[in-house]
């Protein structure tokens, strides 16, 4: 096995190195051939450049696949500077990349992104930038939806992570349209996280759960109190032979009462035992009540007993109301522009997650640094599962 795993590195580093460097001679060659020659050529050399990035996705494919891939697309800003670029044709520059990348996770078989398009902090940047941005992630998302876009041809599920509220009212228009127009898609799945952080993330799955648990104490303790209070009415008034559920017996009891208080009456006075009657019909009343008494003590006690129940929130209840509930956990996140820290970014879901940290600027991530993190992947796939398996 160790030896298998060790030429299948071997042999993917090889088509690494040259593999990706003739498709990169390809590309330049193809760009400056239709210019000469026209599209026949160029779509010869498209076709060819997609069968070599196949072939090394074939050669990938023998190892472990990852099923979930996260990307902090970061160094838009930077790319826009670096090149002399307008404001905002960095981040341009950046949804053309992810573009591509979504096409190479997708050939590979992976079939969950995520992508980190803005944070609930960018919107202390100033507010003609946010407006921008906001205005590029209504476009970019409509594009997503076009027929021919890469959405349509994988049949990919849009997921949008993050406070809805906070973005603007065209922006959560385009994101409301693409949730349900992609809501029948099952093939591969993008998650977009906007106006997202994830300390925001755990807050809301915390308040979900209290909310959760405060419903279920309060639906107990109305069951309880009705049942208890039921129980102790019932028995204080079986207590003279009344039946609380019957109507009948309702109309029996009333007309029982006032047949019994009419003799009584007559009785008492033609034969001067009206005191002795008197005093049995208060001994009986007083029987009653005293059981019902009794009751409402029970229910009052039953009432503290609910009022001190404590609910507990476990592990399993906070991770499903997580936004990210969504998708599995990822098994590599891919940090552009060379930070090696997450900025809020999916906390709670990358405990044993590998960390990769390319020097490019998002604009400039491309097949080669995917290759080199699913390489790395591979390399520590089963101590990953280990420690999977023990957290």
């Amino acid at each position: 096995m160790g030896f298998t795993l060790i030429r299948l590195l071997y042999c993917t580093s090889l088509w690494k190195f040259y593999g990706l460097s003739w498709t990169i001679q390809v590309s330049q060659l193809n760009s400056s051939m239709r210019k000469t020659t026209g599209n026949i050529v160029g779509q010869f050399l498209d076709g060819l450049n997609c069968y070599l990035r196949r072939c090394m996705f074939a050669i990938l494919s023998v190892g472990p696949v990852p099923s979930h891939i996260a990307f902090i697309m970061d160094g838009n800003r930077r790319y826009a500077k670096k090149k002399n670029m307008e404001e905002g044709d960095g981040h341009k520059a950046g949804f053309n990349a992810l573009t591509s990348l979504l096409r190479y996770c997708y050939e590979l078989g992976v079939k969950y992104v995520t992508v980190y398009a803005f944070s609930i902090d960018n919107f202390k940047r100033k507010s003609t930038e946010v407006q921008s941005l906001m205005e590029l992630m209504r476009k970019k998302i409509e594009e997503l939806l076009e027929q021919e876009s890469l959405i349509n041809e994988y049949g990919v599920r849009l997921h949008f992570i993050g406070d809805m509220k906070l973005l603007t009212d065209p922006v959560r228009a385009a994101v409301e349209k693409a949730t349900r127009v992609t809501a029948h898609n099952n093939q591969r799945v993008l998650l977009i996280c906007v106006a997202y952080t994830s300390r925001h993330e755990i807050v809301h799955a915390v308040q979900e759960c209290c909310k959760e648990k405060l419903n279920e104490v309060q639906a107990s303790k109305e069951e309880k109190i009705t049942n208890v209070a039921f129980s102790g009415i019932d028995q204080g008034l079986k207590g003279n032979d009344f039946d609380l559920l019957s109507q009948d017996s309702c109309k029996e009891y009333r007309n029982a009462i006032k047949a019994c208080s009419t003799e009584v009456e007559s009785a008492a006075r033609n034969d001067g035992l009206f005191e002795n009657n008197i005093g049995n019909h208060i001994s009986n009343d007083t029987e009653a009540e005293t059981t019902l008494y009794n009751g409402l003590v029970e229910l009052a006690e039953e009432r503290k007993d609910i009022q001190d129940e404590v609910p507990v929130i476990k592990l399993a209840d906070i991770e499903k109301n997580m936004y990210m509930a969504v998708a599995p956990d990822p098994d590599i996140l891919i940090r552009s522009s060379g930070e090696a820290r997450l900025s809020n970014f999916l906390l709670w879901q990358t405990t044993t997650c590998p960390l990769y940290a390319p020097t490019a600027l998002w604009p400039e991530i491309g097949l080669r640094h995917l290759i080199w993190a699913v390489l790395n992947f591979q390399r520590h796939y089963f101590y990953l599962e280990k420690k999977k398996k023990q957290s």
